[in-house]
C-alpha cells in the first residue's frame, strides 16, 4: 500500500498552494476573505454606525476570512495525502541534478532528492559513468531522513533489476555472464551485473585451482546452481560450464573404456586421499586405497606428478562419467591365504601401524592388518586411550580373534596374550584373605584399594565399621593410606574384589548377642541421660531407650529419675543384625512381668486386686 508523504513535506505544499491563489488575486495583500455588504450602503453611512458596532463587524469578517483560509488549508492538505506517491521499498526513475562531494543529487520527483555516493554507478574495479542530467532508476528506501531528504540506492536497485533478471535465467537453466571480484572463506564473490553471488572454491574448475588471479575481474559465463531472493543468497558454478564443454570429449573417451581394463595413463594431481590420473583426454581416480593391499598414508609415497603408471578400470559411471581406477588390482591379493596362515587363537608378531580412539591398527604383513579395539587392550586400564599403551611403529604380540574374509577383516587381542590378573589373584587371594593395599580413590560409595598385578578392590561404606555410618567412618580415609581389608569375595567375570576392612577385628555384635533373643531380659547399664531417653551398654554394644519406654507408669517415664552407672532390666524388643542394633524396653518387661504374675497368681474372676497379686508374687520370687 502507497505510503503517505510525511506531514511536513504536504503542509509546505498546502502553504504553496495557498500562496498561488493568493498572488492570483490583484488586489489582495492580505488573508483571503469573503463578506457580504449591503450595496446601498455608503461610506458615510459606515463612519456614522457606532463605534461598537463598527467593532462587531470587523471580528465577524476576520472570523469568516480565518475559517475561509483554514477550509482552504485543510482541503489542498488531503489533496496531498491522495498525490499517488512512490512506495517505499521500490524503484523509481530520477534524474541527476547535481554532483559534489562524491555524490550524485538525484531527483525523484514529489519534491523529493536524494544523495547517492558514485561508486554506486560503477561495476567493480571500474570507474562511474554519470553526469548530470542522466536518467536513472534508484531503489526508494525511505521518503525522507533527518535532514528531509529521500533515502535512495542506486545499488539496490540494480540488484532488483539484476534478481528479476536472474531469476528468469534460473528459471530457463540459462547461463549468465559475471566476474569474480573478491575472495572468501570456502570461495568467491561473484559480480552478476547488480547482485553478489557466492561460487564455491570446488566449482570454480574441473581441478583444484592453485592460484585464482588470472580468473578475476575477467567476465566469464557461469551457471547459477541454486538462489533464494528472500535470502539473497545466490550459489553459481563455473566449472559446470567447463565440463559441459568437455562432455563430448569425456564421452569419446569413456566410450573406449571397458571395466576390467588396463591402461597406461599420467598421474596429473596428487590428494590426500588419492591420485587423479589422465587416460587421454579424461581423468580417473585413482583412490589411495586402491593404491596397494598395505596401508599407505599418503599417496606421495608410491606415486608423483608426471609418472606414467599401468592401471585397472575398476568402475566407470556413465551418467557422471567419472572412471575409478586401481593398481592394487594388477597385484596378488595377500587375503586369499589369511585364514589358513593366520588360525584363532594363534599368537602373532605385528606393527602398529595407526592408532585411533576406538584402538590401533597392526600390520601381521604387508596388506593384511587387523584391528586391537580399545576393550582388547588392557585388563586393567579401561578408559585409557590406546596411545597412552602402544605407539605407531612398535611390534606387539597379539592374538587373532576374529577372522572375516569376506569384510577383509582380522580382529586381534593385546590383552589376551597375558593371563587375566582376576583369575591370579582368585588363586593366590582366596576368601577370608587379609591384604594391604593404598587407597586409591574415594567415593561417595567407598574406598577402592590397589591390589597386586595393577587392580583394585573396593571397599564398600557398609565394609569400612561396625559402630559408625559408612559415611562418617570414610572421613577417616584420605588417598594415599596403606590399608588392611579381608577379601570377601572375587567374581572373575565381572573382574570384582569386594573388600572389608570392619571384618579384620571379627563381629563384635554377633558376638556380644549371640545368645540374646527377642523377649529376653537383659541387665544393661546406662551410659548417658538424654531428654528424649537413656543410651545403655550391653556387652560393649551401645543400645537408646526412648523416654516412652522407660515405665509403664507416664508419670515415671522420667530419663531423670536413672544416673549414669545404673543397672536397669530391660527385654529385648528387636535384634537388628543389619543395623547391629538392639531393642530395649522397660516398659515391655514391666508389663510381661504383671502378665506372667497375674496368669500366675490370679484370674480375672478371682477377685483378688492388682496389689494382692503383686504382693504373693513378691514373696513368691522371696
Amino acid at each position: 500500500m502507497p505510503r503517505r508523504p510525511c506531514i511536513r513535506a504536504s503542509v509546505n505544499k498546502a502553504n504553496k498552494a495557498i500562496e498561488q491563489k493568493r498572488s492570483s488575486r490583484v488586489g489582495t495583500t492580505g488573508p483571503l476573505c469573503f463578506v457580504t455588504r449591503p450595496t446601498n450602503e455608503t461610506p458615510q453611512d459606515r463612519r456614522r454606525q457606532p463605534h461598537g458596532q463598527k467593532t462587531a463587524k470587523k471580528e465577524t469578517r476576520d472570523h469568516m476570512a480565518q475559517h475561509t483560509s483554514m477550509e482552504e488549508f485543510e482541503a489542498l492538505l488531503n489533496e496531498s495525502f491522495e498525490m499517488d506517491t512512490p512506495e517505499e521499498g521500490s524503484v523509481v526513475k530520477g534524474k541527476v541534478i547535481a554532483i559534489e562531494a562524491g555524490q550524485a543529487i538525484i531527483d525523484v520527483g514529489y519534491k523529493m532528492e536524494g544523495r547517492v555516493d558514485l561508486k554506486e554507478f560503477a561495476n567493480p574495479g571500474e570507474t562511474p559513468d554519470i553526469s548530470v542530467g542522466d536518467e536513472v532508476e534508484v531503489f526508494l528506501r525511505s521518503a525522507e531522513n533527518s535532514r528531509g531528504e529521500a533515502v535512495i540506492s542506486r545499488e539496490m536497485a540494480r540488484r532488483e533489476e539484476a534478481w528479476d533478471r536472474l531469476e528468469k535465467a534460473y528459471a530457463d537453466e540459462e547461463r549468465v555472464d559475471g566476474a569474480i571480484f573478491g575472495r572468501v572463506k570456502g570461495g568467491f564473490t561473484v559480480d552478476l551485473g547488480g547482485a553478489v553471488a557466492f561460487l564455491p572454491g570446488s566449482q570454480v574448475d574441473v581441478r583444484p585451482v592453485r592460484d585464482a588471479g588470472p580468473l578475476m575481474g575477467l567476465k566469464q559465463p557461469f551457471q547459477i546452481l541454486k538462489m533464494d531472493r528472500r535470502r539473497g543468497n545466490i550459489v553459481v558454478s563455473r566449472r559446470a560450464i567447463l565440463e559441459e564443454s568437455r562432455a563430448e570429449q569425456r564421452a569419446e573417451v569413456i566410450g573406449n573404456l571397458t571395466e576390467g581394463q588396463t591402461v597406461d595413463g599420467v598421474v596429473k594431481n596428487i590428494t590426500e586421499y588419492g591420485a587423479f590420473v589422465d587416460l587421454g583426454g579424461v581423468d580417473g581416480l585413482l583412490h589411495v586405497t586402491d593404491m596397494a593391499w598395505r596401508r599407505v598414508n599418503h599417496p606421495s609415497e608410491i606415486l608423483s606428478i608426471g609418472e606414467t603408471v599401468k592401471v585397472q578400470v575398476i568402475k566407470i559411471n556413465k551418467d557422471t562419467h567419472r572412471i575409478s581406477l586401481g593398481m592394487k588390482q594388477l597385484q596378488e591379493d595377500p587375503w586369499d591365504v589369511v585364514a589358513a596362515k593366520y588360525p584363532l587363537e594363534s599368537v602373532h608378531t605385528g606393527r602398529v601401524t595407526n592408532i585411533t580412539d576406538y584402538g590401533a591398527f597392526v600390520e601381521l604383513e604387508p596388506g593384511v592388518e587387523g584391528l586391537v579395539h580399545v576393550s582388547e587392550m588392557s585388563w586393567t586400564k579401561k578408559n585409557v586411550h590406546p596411545g597412552k599403551i602402544v605407539s605407531t611403529s612398535q611390534e606387539v604380540e597379539v592374538m587373532v580373534l576374529e577372522i572375516d574374509g569376506a569384510k577383509r577383516r582380522v580382529s586381534l587381542g593385546l590383552k589376551q596374550t597375558m593371563r587375566n590378573p582376576w583369575e591370579v589373584f582368585a588363586e593366590t587371594h582366596p576368601e577370608g584373605t587379609e591384604v594391604e593395599g593404598e587407597v586409591k580413590n574415594i567415593t561417595e560409595f567407598g574406598l577402592f584399594i590397589g591390589m597386586e598385578g595393577d587392580i583394585d578392590g573396593m571397599v564398600h561404606l557398609s565394609d569400612l565399621s561396625w559402630d559408625e555410618r559408612g559415611e562418617d567412618a570414610i572421613q577417616n580415609y584420605k588417598k594415599g593410606d596403606v590399608v588392611r581389608a579381608i577379601v570377601s569375595e572375587v567374581d572373575v567375570e565381572k573382574e570384582r574384589i569386594s573388600l572389608s576392612i570392619k571384618a579384620l577385628g571379627g563381629d563384635k555384635f554377633s558376638e556380644a548377642v549371640g545368645g540374646v533373643k527377642r523377649g529376653s531380659v537383659i541387665t544393661v547399664t546406662v551410659t548417658a541421660i538424654e531428654d528424649g531417653g537413656i543410651e545403655v551398654e550391653y556387652e560393649g554394644m551401645k543400645s537408646f531407650i526412648r523416654r516412652s519406654d522407660l515405665s509403664r507408669d507416664r508419670s515415671e517415664q522420667r530419663p531423670e529419675r536413672f544416673s549414669v552407672g545404673d543397672k536397669v532390666d530391660a527385654r529385648v524388643t528387636n535384634v537388628d543384625a543389619k543395623t547391629r542394633k538392639l531393642g530395649l524396653s522397660i516398659k515391655a518387661r514391666e508389663i510381661a512381668e504383671e502378665k506372667e504374675a497375674v496368669e500366675q497368681y490370679g484370674s480375672s474372676d478371682s477377685g483378688a486386686s492388682l496389689g494382692d497379686i503383686l504382693g504373693a508374687a513378691l514373696k513368691g520370687d522371696k
